[in-house]
């Protein structure tokens, strides 16, 4: 195999210049979920350069084919996100984002930089490789249902069908020049929680002539944390956040409602859906009980991500092979969500990080803020491994 890991990264770092310059055109044009019609045309321009085929599909997704030469029927999936979050970025970069109030604050001007390379290292050796290679591009990865749910609705894991899919994503926690693998469950399930507690308003001085709703909130939030330390199997682990209270009372004003919204999160399905119930039962409960009324909408977004174990476990060992033992390290449980957990729930899938952070440099910015950024370094790394990764998974 070092033939194979030789080429492609004598390949991949002549591509470098040309990813970064890639990446810092998509970071300088950014996209909102399902808006992505301009991203959608430049990869669509680049594939056409390369000379690969592709379909539409959810709108701005991008599905392209790249078939090997040599006989194979084996067929795999690399996935890249492509949209921006409505973050302002910090200014005085020359790569800053040109549309005010976007940024890609989540590293998906990687991604999808760094499949657009994958492109043309795989089109370049298809005489090297049987099977078929799908890219997808897919739109609308911050955004509820997640586009990854849509493009499985279209048949995007169909004709022809992956036997496996991978992606990547990049980790500020991660030194460039390393990467993570976890088998097994890695990432959680992401519901949206939001609730409106009614009482009666009034004087704060008479709270006997109101029915607090201030005070029935306190309540409610306290008990459903029982939800979370005596309702859940301690070997599942969940979370219940409350990230917005408002009740818009005043010091001497007692409000008639308060409104929440909150997340819920955890890593398994079926704890997930007796978890849902027991958080409307408890709420409506307590309200009901003090004289309040409630309402309460569980909006139910990505499943939990699982990498499976074998691909997971394979995928791994060609890294390092690629990057050497040192530079492939384990992951932990992660309780953020993803929607490449929807393929994960349909197919053999692998999900690894991607090291882009540089304390030396100062790049240590988590994800989702205004100062995120990566060291550019990591796309050599990127376009290579998860190339070799693929042709090995084709017995390349």
């Amino acid at each position: 195999m070092s033939d194979l890991k030789d080429t492609i990264k004598s390949i991949s770092r002549e591509l470098f210049r040309e990813t970064v310059a890639t990446r810092r055109h998509l970071h300088q044009n950014p996209e909102l979920s399902f808006q992505e019609f301009n991203t959608a045309n430049f990869v669509k321009a680049r594939l056409d350069e390369i000379g690969i085929p592709y379909q539409s599909m959810a709108n701005t997704g991008v599905v392209g084919l790249i078939t090997g030469e040599m006989p194979s029927d084996r067929v795999i999936a690399l996935r890249a996100d492509m949209d921006a979050l409505p973050i302002t970025e910090a200014e005085g970069r020359e790569y800053g984002s040109q549309n005010v109030g976007v940024m890609h604050a989540c590293g998906h001007d990687v991604h999808t930089s760094s499949l657009l390379g994958v492109a043309k290292i795989l089109f370049r050796l298809k005489s090297k490789f049987g099977g078929t290679v799908k890219l997808i591009f897919q739109p609308g990865e911050e955004r509820l249902p997640g586009g990854a749910s849509i493009m499985i609705k279209e048949g995007v894991l169909k004709d022809p069908e992956p036997q496996a899919i991978i992606g990547q994503h990049v980790m500020p926690l991660i030194e460039a020049g390393k990467v993570g693998f976890r088998a097994g469950k890695y990432m959680a399930s992401c519901d949206e929680l939001f609730m409106t507690v009614h009482g009666k308003g009034g004087h704060g001085a008479q709270p006997h002539e109101n029915i607090d709703p201030i005070a029935i909130t306190a309540q409610i939030i306290t008990a459903l944390q029982q939800v979370v330390s005596r309702s859940a199997d301690p070997r599942i682990p969940t979370v219940l956040s409350w990230g917005k209270i408002v009740g818009n009372g005043a010091t001497n004003i007692i409000p008639d409602e308060v409104y929440l919204e909150g997340t819920f999160r955890t890593f398994d399905e079926k704890w997930r859906g007796e978890a849902h119930e027991k958080i409307k039962k408890m709420a409506l409960g307590i309200a009901d009980s003090m004289g309040a009324s409630c309402s309460i909408e569980v909006r139910k977004g990505y499943p939990f991500l699982i990498n499976e174990p074998e691909l997971t476990a394979q995928s791994r060992s060609f890294a390092q092979e690629f990057l050497g033992h040192e530079n492939v390290v384990e992951l932990d449980l992660w309780p953020a969500a993803e929607d490449f957990a929807y393929y994960s729930q349909e197919t053999n899938a692998c999900f690894y990080r991607l090291g882009t952070g540089n304390v030396a440099k100062g790049i240590t910015s988590a994800v989702h803020t205004p100062t995120f950024d990566v060291d550019e370094s990591a796309l050599e790394l990127s376009i290579g491994l998860m190339s070799y990764i693929a042709l090995r998974q084709l017995g390349a």
